[in-house]
């Protein structure tokens, strides 16, 4: 999820809250039922979470409708963990699986949800602006290789390039 924060910060630096093109955002989307822990199971890479392991992401509700991020990765080269504090806000209609996130004042980058287990929220599909950006996640550190697959193949289908798909150790 540290990557899904900070990618929204990369594409927040550019301005883009947008979905990709020929993707769509989940509806029923209930915000309250989100909030928590992930686990982020894989990833396209980004240097602002190269190398990370074991990266979960946080959300709460904050003050005036702000959900607070935390995102924490642990980097097995340096010995250290690393985290990134932000906001989310949702964007588009209500219901609508879509947030804007920001880092850094007031830059937003796009946080896309296009697939989530709507029974038990147990497992989301991310993406940020682009095709350049996809996190699996889900509320366990570990997900059942046939649903890992099935959303593996679901981003496929989308157009992502899952081939470069890193999948996290924790």
């Amino acid at each position: 999820m540290r990557v899904a924060i900070i990618l929204v910060f990369l594409a927040a630096l550019s301005g883009c809250v947008r979905v990709p093109a020929g993707v769509s955002v989940v509806d029923g989307f209930e915000l309250e039922r989100y909030l928590g822990r992930w686990y982020e199971i894989a990833r396209l890479d980004h240097p602002f979470e190269r190398g990370l392991i074991a990266v979960t992401a946080d959300y709460s509700l904050g003050e005036g409708g702000a959900i607070e991020v935390l995102n924490r990765g642990y980097d097995p080269a340096k010995e250290r963990w690393k985290e990134a504090r932000g906001r989310a806000y949702p964007v588009g209609a209500p219901g609508e699986g879509r947030l804007k996130v920001s880092f850094f004042g007031p830059f937003y980058g796009a946080y896309n949800i296009i697939a989530l287990d709507h029974a038990e929220y147990s497992y989301a599909l991310v993406s940020g602006p682009s095709r350049n950006y996809l996190w699996i996640l889900a509320r366990e550190p570990r997900m059942e290789p046939a649903l890992l697959a099935e959303l593996v193949g679901q981003a496929d289908r989308l157009g992502f390039v899952v081939d470069e798909l890193i999948f996290v150790e924790h």
